[in-house]
């Protein structure tokens, strides 16, 4: 399940919530299709606006996640008991 979905604007003025987000986004936000995926941010390939609000979104949104990615420490091998 995703936890961030993009706004897209509809013809008429109205807002809707959006299936992902465009690839022109992801790259102005700084990612690409594998991190965005990694990350767990859907990609619609559709579409091809780019809304700067979607953008401000994604930048947050990613600096939040890689934060906290990072902050795992990496587990250490375990050392063989001598006979």
């Amino acid at each position: 399940m995703h936890h961030i979905k993009p706004k897209v604007t509809k013809p008429g003025g109205n807002t809707r919530s959006g299936k992902g987000f465009s690839q022109e986004e992801l790259k102005k936000a700084g990612l690409n299709m594998t991190e965005a995926k990694k990350l767990g941010v859907p990609v619609d390939k559709r579409r091809k606006t780019a809304h700067d609000k979607n953008v401000k979104t994604l930048k947050a949104y990613t600096a939040n996640k890689k934060i906290k990615t990072q902050a795992k420490p990496k587990p250490q091998p375990k050392k063989k008991a001598k006979k």
